[in-house]
């Protein structure tokens, strides 16, 4: 059972009984990839996020893990240090990206590669969808209601696992890192690199949320509840996924979300939710 908690119960209510009544052609969800719409562990460790898997050893070339955990054992100390300044954090996981980028280019990543690596995840349950976070993607599409995954890993491989499990919905946009490929199908570049702490900089053009001025933000970092960013909103519902580290981050991620699952809950409370908005 997920464990719920809610900051201000006045005030969700209040939110909730609007974007209700609003219905669904007003609605649009934002939400992340990994460790939001996917568990954050399996059989009592870590799951895999899409780029770690890339990462474990069995693909690309021999030296392409090693070199790709020399960077994060070099930056993810960086990204969840709390005494550094928030400016230098944001420019040291833009160098973060485009070194690791500059890596998967020049190891040889390929559209096949992308392929296998997903069918394995998938096979390997190395990445597993929340409980009734396929119900919650199925009531998206019957509603018409657009989503949005904002992500800072690779687009093409949440685009392919999606795909692979048959939800990747025309009301789907994936924003993330996106590679560029030659006729080959070789990724020879990136379009635009995409890191925990700057989604608040995101441009969005999906022209479908045009007009749906009520939100349902769903993450688990507090970095993500800037995807709200650079979107015209009246009323907004912030929902977060603590996963891990509770005493210590509870209080802030009170502040910052109007709700908290706890315990990388499942997808009940949020279905429950949007099951009311017709």
């Amino acid at each position: 059972m997920t464990e719920v908690i809610i900051g201000n119960q006045e005030s969700f209510e209040k939110a909730k009984e609007i974007i209700i009544k609003a219905g669904a052609k007003k609605l649009h969800v934002i939400a992340d990839f990994d460790r939001t719409l996917t568990k954050a562990f399996h059989k009592g460790e870590k799951a895999s996020s899409i780029i770690s898997h890339l990462r474990s050893g069995k693909y690309l070339t021999e030296d392409y893990a090693p070199r790709a955990h020399a960077l994060f054992d070099e930056f993810h100390p960086i990204e969840i240090d709390s005494k550094i300044p928030f400016e230098e954090k944001k420019a040291k996981m833009q160098e973060w990206w485009e070194k690791h980028f500059e890596l998967l280019i020049e190891v040889g990543l390929d559209k096949d590669t992308i392929k296998q690596a997903t069918r394995d995840m998938i096979k390997e349950n190395a990445l597993i969808f929340r409980d009734g976070v396929e119900d919650f993607l199925g009531f998206l599409k019957k509603r018409k209601i657009p989503l949005i995954i904002m992500s800072a890993s690779v687009g093409d491989l949440i685009m392919e696992f999606m795909n692979q499990k048959g939800v990747y919905y025309d009301n789907v946009q994936v924003i993330s890192n996106l590679l560029e490929w030659d006729k080959t199908g070789k990724a020879t570049g990136i379009k635009d690199i995409i890191h925990v702490f700057n989604k608040t900089e995101v441009e969005v053009g999906f022209s479908e949320v045009k007009g749906r001025t009520n939100v349902l933000l769903l993450g688990d970092s507090l970095g993500d509840v800037g995807m709200i960013e650079g979107f015209p909103y009246k009323n907004l519902i912030k929902i977060g996924f603590l996963n891990e580290g509770v005493e210590q981050n509870l209080e802030l991620f009170k502040q910052n979300y109007d709700v908290v699952l706890l315990g990388d809950g499942d997808f009940s409370f949020i279905n429950d939710l949007v099951k009311e908005i017709k």
